[in-house]
């Protein structure tokens, strides 16, 4: 059970923002920032990867039904780019600046970077998504949605099996990609991809 309150000491207006993808080997990085209603119930929130993934899906249902939320995506092509920090903090960002009133509110990023250190009003929080049930709400959202995501682009590139692994880098992904090569989908500049695409030159 992750306390209101606790995050009520630092401002009334809080934006939390997390993001899921950063380790897989295929498919985009994901961040979504999140609006908590006034009226949310938060007892069963949490770090994503602290609940199951039946239970993720159902409060993911209820945290949409009720709450204001943003998606922001970086591309494969912008990770390989600008590597997968920055493509983070660009996802937060893009997540972020959809919102209308953004300017009145405290934003609360998990993990120890801001998108922009700039800004006073942008906080990271190191294991944010433990402590303030707003980050583990974009936790939430940002991991069904990423999950959902890769297994929609599993039904056109199957032999990878992202429906069951989100495209991170399982034994049977790798050996996939042996097998078949990579997809338009595979981050180049991630070690075991470009490990392999050199050996197969």
């Amino acid at each position: 059970m992750l306390d209101k309150f606790v995050e009520k000491k630092i401002s009334n207006f809080i934006i939390g923002v997390d993001e899921v993808g950063r380790g897989p080997l295929a498919g985009p990085v994901v961040s979504a920032a999140v609006i908590l209603s006034e009226d949310f119930d938060t007892n069963d929130i949490n770090d994503s990867k602290k609940l199951s993934k039946s239970k993720r899906e159902l409060i993911y249902e209820q945290i949409i039904n009720k709450c204001d939320f943003k998606i922001g995506i970086a591309s494969v092509n912008e990770i390989d780019k600008y590597n997968i920090l920055q493509a983070s903090l660009l996802s937060m960002q893009r997540a972020v600046s959809q919102f209308k009133s953004k300017d009145h509110y405290t934003v609360l990023v998990d993990g120890p970077w801001s998108y922009d250190n700039s800004n006073s009003l942008i906080i990271p929080k190191i294991k944010g998504d433990s402590i303030y049930p707003s980050i583990a709400a974009a936790s939430i959202i940002a991991k069904v949605y990423r999950d959902n995501l890769m297994s929609s682009l599993s039904k056109k590139f199957s032999n990878y099996l992202w429906e069951k692994n989100s495209g991170y880098g399982t034994k049977e992904h790798l050996s996939a990609i042996k097998k078949y090569g990579i997809s338009s989908h595979h981050r180049k500049s991630f070690a075991p991809v470009h490990k392999i695409l050199s050996l197969q030159k």
